[in-house]
């Protein structure tokens, strides 16, 4: 029978617990998003290391999102949170305030001027600049992994500023031509590409626009000649009939949140062929 000494146990408690410790450390952070668009960019960022849960998923919308007993969970178990900000996904603010544990939350608003409209994904640049973020706080949680971080942020980048050429490219036929939106969600993709919005349906999606309201709408649609009406994939569009009664006008649809399609990095990039195409689509 072997037979082993107190020390030589004592010694191999104390490495079992050493190597449960490296294990530990060895596992990749646990990464939550709140919406397709941040999942996306995060994927881009942890590709080859493990994979962000995102919370607001399939159609539904962060203006009214509810969460589930397991998204609390997940928040709860979290080393990241990345997030646009209170003014956009507002269900997440008070979980956050209340959030356990060691969580990291990035929130992507904190560089925006003041007022600024929060879709700040629908610029290539500011994507970059999110992934950069995303990196530097995952190399700080997990600096084992810091080098693949870094070196998909620039793989990302560089597909950023082709996508961003070839976005150009296609929009540029119909920049300039006037429209309108169903909210006023597009201000960071329309600078980028010289696009013409002059106006938007609701102000508040939660209130549907009045008589006065439809009447103002209906006459600058006549006075500046719009071309399309854009609704969204979430809203009917029995309202947008209402307001191109009469016009020559056309009701096309923009998706900034990419409802219908699969969660990962490549979300990001179809969801911006797509909103190009829409308005392509519907003004040209």
């Amino acid at each position: 029978m072997l037979v082993t000494s107190p020390f030589a146990r004592t010694a191999a408690a104390a490495l079992a617990v050493l190597f449960t410790a490296t294990a530990a450390r060895a596992d990749p952070p646990s990464v939550v998003a709140s919406i397709k668009p941040l999942h996306a960019i995060v994927a881009a960022v942890m590709a080859g290391v493990a994979q962000p849960r995102l919370l607001v998923k399939g159609s539904a919308s962060p203006h009214d999102y509810v969460m589930r007993p397991s998204d609390a969970a997940a928040l709860n178990d979290a080393d990241l949170v990345v997030w646009i900000g209170a003014s956009f996904e507002l269900f997440l603010a008070k979980p956050l305030e209340a959030l356990a544990g060691d969580a990291r939350v990035v929130t992507m608003m904190e560089r925006a001027a003041a007022g600024q409209d929060p879709h700040i994904w629908l610029d290539p640049a500011n994507a970059r600049d999110m992934a950069q973020r995303i990196a530097g706080s995952l190399s700080e949680i997990d600096p084992d992994n810091r080098g693949r971080y870094q070196a998909n942020t620039v793989d990302f980048a560089a597909r950023l500023d082709a996508l961003d050429s070839e976005l150009r490219a296609a929009l540029a036929p119909v920049a300039g031509r006037p429209y309108l939106v169903f909210h006023d969600a597009y201000v960071a993709f329309e600078q980028r590409y010289g696009l013409a919005q002059v106006g938007a349906v609701t102000i508040n999606l939660q209130r549907k626009p009045g008589a006065r309201r439809i009447a103002d709408l209906r006459e600058t649609i006549r006075e500046t000649g719009a071309r399309c009406l854009f609704g969204e994939p979430q809203f009917s569009t029995a309202l947008l009939d209402t307001l191109i009664e009469g016009s020559e006008a056309r009701i096309g649809v923009l998706d900034p949140l990419g409802a219908g399609l699969a969660p990962g990095e490549e979300a990001y990039f179809t969801l911006m062929r797509n909103l190009a195409a829409g308005y392509i689509d519907c003004l040209d």
